[in-house]
């Protein structure tokens, strides 16, 4: 891949983390993570074990695990490729049919904490 898609997320952040261990119940905000290679603990199982949406999106109204100081589109454009959070390490697997940002899996567990960057 060129160098310059991957330009927009060098530099970004976490700007916030949630859980959401019942489906249909509010989101639990984190500041730290631990994220194993289903997902984040705390987080029921889903299909996908991480969302990651882009700052565009509102932590209210959007059910995903990483909020990050980088744009959907910018997300978007990494799908199949590595990218470290923190101390973990995700693949971006796909874009997501009904809802913003992108899926990932867990390439290496750790702790992720808002703030952390993307690299």
């Amino acid at each position: 891949m060129p160098s310059d898609l991957l330009r927009p997320i060098r530099g970004g952040t976490v700007l916030s983390m949630a859980v959401y261990p019942e489906k249909a119940a509010p989101g639990r905000p984190l500041t730290t993570a631990q994220v194993g290679t289903e997902g984040l603990e705390g987080d029921r199982r889903k299909k996908r074990p991480v969302h990651l949406v882009g700052r565009e999106n509102d932590p209210d109204s959007t059910r995903a695990n990483f909020f990050l100081d980088v744009s959907d589109v910018d997300l978007q454009r990494l799908v199949g490729e590595e990218v470290h959070v923190g101390r973990v390490v995700l693949r971006f697997t796909e874009v997501p049919k009904n809802c913003p940002g992108v899926y990932a899996d867990v390439v290496r567990a750790g702790v992720v904490n808002v703030g952390d960057a993307l690299s």
